[in-house]
């Protein structure tokens, strides 16, 4: 299922990384983003060199990890590193808001359209649009497919089993 990081303060080195590791971030008014291993005579060692290149382009991250420079939200979300930058206190409760829309759709399409986002873009637009049709096949026997057919036709809102 897909995870939400809400920062409120410093995510710098392991933390950043671990912010990466999510599908989507929201940045407070005062968190501190980025990557201060250089500074330290090390490189981001938990996925940060790739997750970060991948997120935001190669020149980016190596700008930000070649200088250890540190962002505010506002300049994060700018070059994508965070999806949203809020007011002071407010990262926890826009997390919230996603997760609630994310809640009432499909878990099994949620989370097979997750499965193709990330390995899909780690190839070529060929062998992506291959796996997606793969994870599309899983989707086709469910019951909850079934359930928001019917759901949709009947015009009422769905009830997923997750099955």
């Amino acid at each position: 299922m897909p995870t939400i990081a809400a920062i409120e303060g410093a995510a710098l080195g392991g933390g950043m990384e671990m912010a990466l590791a999510c599908d989507l971030r929201i940045a407070g008014a005062k968190a501190i983003l980025g990557f201060p291993e250089t500074s330290l005579a090390i490189l981001p060692g938990a996925g940060g060199t790739q997750r970060a290149s991948r997120l935001i382009g190669i020149s980016k991250a190596k700008e930000l990890i070649f200088t250890s420079r540190r962002l505010n939200s506002e300049a994060a979300e700018k070059i994508g590193l965070v999806d949203y930058a809020v007011p002071e206190g407010k990262a926890y409760d826009k997390a919230l808001e996603i997760a609630r829309e994310i809640l009432p759709n499909g878990p099994v399409g949620v989370r097979m359209a997750k499965e193709a986002i990330m390995r899909g873009s780690e190839v070529d637009i060929s062998s992506g649009m291959a796996i997606e049709n793969a994870c599309y096949a899983q989707v086709i026997p469910t019951k909850d497919r079934i359930e928001g057919l019917v759901a949709f036709k009947e015009k009422r809102k769905p009830q997923y089993t997750g099955e």
